[in-house]
């Protein structure tokens, strides 16, 4: 039912379903659809903004766009039945997948990294700034080879991977990630990341995205911005009278309303839906795979980033499913995560679709829904893969004005942005935390405003290796996020502790998870967090507690 302002809230008295519990078939596939619809609007979000048009995009036509979102909706249902299911490696301790009802979805880590490999592309020349396969073909092999140290990284001790990445890391990674995404998003509620953004008098350009759309607009006019509102404003809505429910689908429901709205005013254009495929699988296209050597190093600390929040959203997912968060059984359960996050990554290039992981969205519906069980998962991973196959409805999703993805973008990656600080939030706040804090986020921040600061350092020169390595070096300094996540890594291992603030870490140590996320998940698309304070078991919580 609908919560109602200033009205008392009833208890949730609801059973609890564990992963491995029996649960009516009817409430398993109602928990499905509640989680696809939580996790829907992130595994297509990054595959349409690389796709589109734009200086950092790969402005491909429709048709390329429609399978790759079909690609990545397979992929997404393909490696989230791989987690949920969990396979042990023959005459080994190890294991492939977690075994908890966690879904994975292609991750918003990989948007400024393939950016500014497109970016920089364009910049020396190896691409033009036209329809271009080959460079996401060089953008997934890339990621295919950096997938490499994921899987290396799932064979480490729990101890040295806490060390690496504690907390003050993951906070400011993801607030970095989140604040630099915000431009793309923008734009788009503007109008789009296109041409259309200089307002050119004339030409196919003159009104966005092109002269040609149904009721195209100027960028920036009060009719895009009205729409973008209209989603955007839409999602507070819901969390201020929706039901639990429908605040876990409220990015879903302000698109959908949009949707309507656009519809209304004729900027819903239904020829590529009319004109795509009835049906699409994997490899019905493909890309020319390759490895753009000046993108290795920006997408080692994308899979480096990745093996962060893939940590942390285990953690979360096993607090909130009733299961251990410390002993052999975790460490076994988030190596078991982590080197299916790595095949994940060499499996995604292959099927041409940019890199998954696992999600955090949906450790959110678990806890209010008190449904933790892995038949539910299963459920949505089908629906994805069912989803992908009908490529009418990628085509849909395509069909969308950008004003509208704008609209919901805003709303999603500030949302990984408030992530990032409600985990900031749990340090102590020492002279040393500030030191660390301040100077990644002064870089971090400072390329995310002026991000061809550094573009004009390293000199041109003939021999192409050099050259190469010279480019690698520029990508990385220009992209926000891998900077501060390069700087906070190197002060937390240099800088030394305080005194109160050194026992305090080593009594922390013994307490933390694998990721020093203390015990928290978060739900990216809701921007809330949750801690022991608040869980002290997923099984009997209140609603209110949720």
């Amino acid at each position: 039912m609908p919560h109602i302002p200033f009205l008392r809230r009833r208890t949730n008295t609801s059973p609890f379903y564990g992963p491995n519990d029996p649960i009516p078939v009817f409430l398993a596939i109602v928990m499905g659809i509640q989680h696809f619809l939580s996790v829907i609007g992130g595994v297509i979000t990054p595959t349409i903004l690389i796709s589109g048009s734009g200086s950092n995009a790969l402005n491909l036509d429709q048709d390329l766009r429609q399978y790759m979102i079909s690609a990545s909706l397979i992929v997404s249902g393909l490696m989230s039945l791989i987690q949920i299911v969990r396979f042990r490696v023959p005459k080994t301790r190890y294991y492939i997948g977690a075994g908890l009802l966690q879904i994975t979805g292609v991750s918003f880590a990989n948007l400024p990294a393939a950016q500014a490999m497109v970016s920089n592309m364009y910049t020396n020349g190896t691409v033009n700034p036209l329809p271009c396969p080959d460079a996401f073909g060089a953008i997934l092999g890339t990621q295919m080879v950096c997938a490499l140290l994921t899987i290396a990284i799932s064979f480490l001790p729990p101890r040295i991977i806490r060390k690496l990445f504690p907390k003050i890391v993951t906070g400011v990674v993801l607030l970095v990630i989140g604040s630099s995404l915000l431009t793309s998003a923008m734009q788009n509620w503007a109008g789009g990341s296109g041409p259309c953004m200089s307002r050119p008098e004339s030409g196919d350009f003159a009104l966005c995205p092109t002269v040609y759309a149904p009721n195209a607009q100027k960028w920036g006019s009060p009719v895009n911005f009205a729409l973008g509102a209209s989603v955007f404003f839409t999602i507070i809505v819901l969390e201020l009278v929706g039901s639990v429910f429908l605040k876990n689908i409220s990015v879903v429901v302000g698109l959908l309303f949009g949707c309507i709205i656009a519809a209304g005013i004729g900027m819903f254009d239904s020829s590529d839906i009319a004109a795509a495929p009835a049906a699409t699988f994997l490899w019905v296209k493909t890309f020319k795979l390759s490895i753009y050597g000046p993108g290795v190093i920006p997408f080692l600390f994308v899979y480096l980033d990745m093996t962060i929040e893939c940590l942390g959203d285990l953690t979360a997912a096993c607090d909130v499913s009733g299961m251990a968060i410390t002993g052999k059984t975790f460490e076994s359960r988030c190596q078991g995560g982590l080197l299916a996050d790595g095949l994940s990554g060499i499996f995604s290039g292959l099927a041409t679709s940019m890199g998954v992981v696992t999600f955090s969205q949906n450790n959110g519906v678990i806890a209010v829904t008190r449904c933790a069980n892995r038949y539910a998962g299963v459920i949505c991973a089908s629906l994805l893969i069912i989803f992908g196959i009908f490529s009418k409805i990628s085509a849909a999703f395509l069909a969308i004005p950008s004003p509208l993805i704008g609209g919901m973008t805003v709303f999603l990656f500030a949302s990984v942005a408030t992530s990032g600080i409600r985990i900031l939030g749990y340090l102590d706040w020492t002279r040393r935390d500030r030191v660390i804090v301040a100077a990644s986020l002064a870089l971090a921040l400072g390329v995310s405003v002026v991000p061809d600061w550094f573009t004009y350092v390293m000199p041109k020169v003939e021999n192409s290796a050099l050259q190469g390595f010279y480019d690698a070096i520029t990508t990385v300094v220009s992209t926000g996020y891998i900077m501060g996540g390069i700087l906070s890594v190197l002060l937390n291992l240099i800088l030394p502790y305080e005194a109160a603030a050194e026992k305090s870490d080593d009594n922390e140590s013994s307490k933390n998870s694998i990721g020093g996320v203390d015990r928290v998940f978060r739900d990216e698309e809701a921007g809330t967090f949750y801690n022991d304070k608040h869980f002290s078991s997923a099984v009997g919580n209140t609603k209110e507690n949720a």
